[in-house]
């Protein structure tokens, strides 16, 4: 592979944003959505999206030469395995690209290493979660981009020593469908959803086995027998995670599991998207990605013992 030159590697990182909002845009207009079907000219999904046809020209042009959309003749475009991406429901690239073209994006304008403040609450006046409550349709979007490899990481879930009957308890789990999925492949557990009450969810959707239970887990976590956390320490200081640690270790009986669905950054200077994805949890809320080591100091102060620490899935037992 050849190597990039320096000024092309730091022109790709100062246009980044463009990149961010123009994606953002597109996903919101349902562009890709409209493509499913083969090519189109500019000026027709400019009429069926809403959008002006110069503008969405000069948008999906721009794309296009990233390899997202591609212009097959001039101001005809069609999907690329990339852009296809967008469209599929299940993946929730569409909801990931709203959420870092907007909230996100506002937020991360307001990034500043001089001071110690969260960019997200000097952009909106409030902190992320409560900005979140009080704009439905975007928790909703939230809470559907939380969805995204779900299918992935319950098959890695399943793929565990279980006995079968445990209750599995899923803190701040969302719409429930990480348990739904579990529970599919792992007949005979039983799952408690523990989130905050305006949690997007179908209740009706989640059958027999699994209830849901509203609230803080600052404050409190149901009994268990296993205890998941997908993508919510890195949400979080250390000092705020391990509260949450606790809260959980303290609800907990002795035999319960911890599984965490979690990232751990690799060292030295490789390219990994979870050093990028750091940068935002500080952004919002001064949460943060943590390495090997974190992790460890982290549960062992909680009274967890790390048995596991891999890349997407640490797992502690109580200590």
């Amino acid at each position: 592979m050849s190597e990039i030159a320096p000024e092309t590697r730091l022109w790709n990182l100062i246009r980044g944003a463009l990149g961010t909002k123009a994606l953002g845009v597109v996903a919101d207009l349902g562009v890709a959505d409209a493509l499913t079907a083969g090519p189109r000219r500019v000026d027709d999904l400019a009429d069926e999206v809403g959008a002006n046809p110069d503008t969405l020209y000069r948008l999906l042009r721009a794309l296009a030469s990233d390899g997202v959309f591609a212009e097959d003749e001039p101001r005809v475009f069609r999907n690329t395995d990339a852009s296809e991406l967008l469209a599929r429901r299940d993946d929730r690239w569409a909801e990931f690209a709203h959420l870092w073209g907007f909230s996100c994006y506002q937020a991360i304008g307001e990034l500043d290493a001089r001071g110690n403040d969260v960019p997200f609450t000097r952009a909106f006046g409030t902190n992320f979660w409560a900005w979140l409550a009080a704009h439905p349709d975007e928790r909703a979007n939230f809470d559907r981009a939380m969805e995204g490899g779900r299918a992935d990481l319950a098959d890695r879930l399943a793929a565990l020593h279980w006995r079968g009957d445990e209750t599995v308890v899923d803190i701040g789990g969302g719409s429930g469908t990480l348990l739904r999925l579990l529970i599919d492949r792992r007949p005979g557990l039983r799952g408690v959803i523990f989130d905050l009450p305006e949690t997007d969810r179908g209740d009706a959707e989640l059958g027999d086995e699994i209830t849901f239970v509203a609230g803080s887990f600052f404050e409190r976590a149901p009994a268990g027998d296993v205890y998941v956390l997908s993508k919510i320490l890195h949400d979080w200081n250390d000092e705020q995670a391990a509260r949450i640690l606790l809260t959980i270790r303290t609800a907990a009986p002795g035999h319960a599991r911890l599984l965490v669905a979690d990232s751990v950054v690799p060292s030295g200077n490789d390219p990994h998207g979870v050093k990028w994805l750091d940068l935002l949890m500080f952004v919002l809320q001064h949460g943060r990605e943590r390495s090997e080591a974190d992790w460890r100091v982290l549960l062992e102060g909680a009274r967890f013992v790390p048995q596991s620490i891999e890349d997407g899935l640490i797992q502690a037992t109580c200590r």
